[in-house]
């Protein structure tokens, strides 16, 4: 009399992770695509981020800064028409902080942050990536599926 397992359990059980590894292939690689290409669209380019800094009433700001500890680009506007336009960190864009860093403002100020190199400006600036890329990335994800 034979003690060992039943060879059938063995094929059964191989069988089993054969299925499961052929059905997460797939998505596994699909998966793997949109992740290398978030991180090539949203990864910084190896450079600080560069916003426009400036303390005016004209709306025109040619001074630029490159942002050492900070990850984004402030406009600031108060009542009386100054707007201010620095580096700072993403963290701090909330009414609360702000008031806190810049107490001369409060309580009547308006606010943007954005993260693109000199989004800060006061021509709109691009405050997010550009759409053709997020469409061609969405695109290769598919292409990438059978």
């Amino acid at each position: 009399m034979s003690t060992s397992a039943p060879a059938h359990g063995r094929v059964g059980t191989r069988r089993r992770e054969r299925q499961i590894r052929d059905v997460m292939t797939p998505c596994g690689s699909g998966l793997a695509l949109l992740l290398a290409f978030l991180m090539l669209t949203f990864a910084p380019r190896g450079h600080a981020l560069r916003c426009y800094k400036c303390s005016d009433y004209t709306g025109r700001c040619d001074r630029v800064q490159e942002c050492t500890y900070e990850d984004a680009c402030l406009t600031l506007g108060v009542r009386g028409g100054e707007t201010l336009r620095q580096c700072i960190r993403f963290t701090d864009c909330d009414n609360s902080r702000l008031s806190q860093l810049f107490p001369w403002a409060a309580p009547d100020f308006w606010y943007r942050c954005c993260n693109n190199n000199l989004c800060n400006s006061g021509a709109g600036g691009s405050g997010s990536p550009r759409p053709w890329l997020l469409v061609a990335g969405l695109l290769a994800v598919g292409l990438a599926r059978p």
